[in-house]
């Protein structure tokens, strides 16, 4: 009985979190590195957002992920739309806690693109064991697809970089994001950047290093995704994982710190993991 009683009860969200965390600094060296150096320069960092990958397939579309995070305390604050990349968003904040990290949630429309893509991944979901996308392990599942090919990983990144990303990495952190709002001795994004640089860091510079505007509110910059030996069925391949992002938040004519996202520069922050267009 307390087994079961257990099972249902709401997963608290610094949990979710720290889960989440250890995953994505285990797949990523280079953030650890980034969080030690801001550490040991005295900074003390905190999270702005964390972003996820996934499909608009009725079995784990935004939904679905997004519900830990419901039954968190989380609510949606936001809807976003990028139609070059062929996705609609949604950011969710914690009702009670307003320094509580967002969680950006973006889904691939797959009946925009080809019958081949949409095949290849019904029937990657087909293998999912039925019931599982109600389940709150769901947004921690990693390699929820199984080990991949790399040819047909080499098929999706043609069509869809995203939609590639989704089929090697599952559902994990696409990434976690500093707030620099909350450090000390960097007071703009330029000087975190020059930091990340003199580092050794590299990043990412479509759109420009920066992207947006004090006066759109909110300034945005990542490193590269670091490239990750992933274990294939057909051999061992390094490609793009994780990223790193940066954000400062500008208040609003109220006096109150924009929350949100501007999607033109989260379109450009996607590219972070496009390692094969560099």
């Amino acid at each position: 009985m307390l087994e079961t009683k257990l099972k249902k009860e709401n997963m608290r969200s610094d949990i979710i979190f720290e889960r989440l965390w250890n995953d994505y600094t285990a797949l990523n060296p280079d953030v650890s590195a980034i969080y030690d150096a801001f550490v040991a320069a005295g900074e003390t960092v905190i999270n702005d957002h964390i972003a996820f990958r996934t499909l608009n397939h009725p079995r784990i579309c935004i939904e679905k992920l997004s519900r830990v995070f419901l039954d968190a305390g989380y609510v949606e604050k936001g809807n976003y739309h990028f139609e070059a990349k062929k996705l609609v968003a949604k950011h969710y904040e914690k009702q009670d806690d307003p320094t509580a990290p967002r969680v950006f949630i973006s889904h691939l429309l797959l009946e925009e693109f080809s019958d081949e893509l949409q095949m290849n991944f019904n029937q990657l979901i087909d293998q999912i064991p039925k019931g599982f996308e109600d389940e709150k392990e769901l947004i921690f599942s990693k390699d929820i697809f199984g080990t991949a090919s790399f040819s047909i990983y080499e098929k999706l990144r043609k069509e869809s970089e995203y939609a590639a990303w989704v089929y090697a990495f599952g559902f994990r952190a696409n990434h976690f994001t500093v707030s620099v709002n909350h450090l000390k001795k960097f007071s703009t994004l330029g000087h975190v950047n020059d930091f990340l640089k003199s580092k050794g860091f590299r990043l990412n510079q479509s759109g420009g290093e920066i992207k947006g505007n004090p006066e759109e509110l909110l300034e945005q910059s990542s490193t590269l995704a670091g490239l990750y030996n992933l274990q294939f069925t057909d051999g061992k391949h390094s490609i793009p994982g994780c990223y790193y992002e940066f954000a400062l938040r500008y208040p609003d004519e109220e006096g109150n710190l924009y929350n949100g996202f501007i999607a033109k520069s989260a379109d450009k922050i996607f590219e972070s993991t496009d390692f094969y267009s560099k």
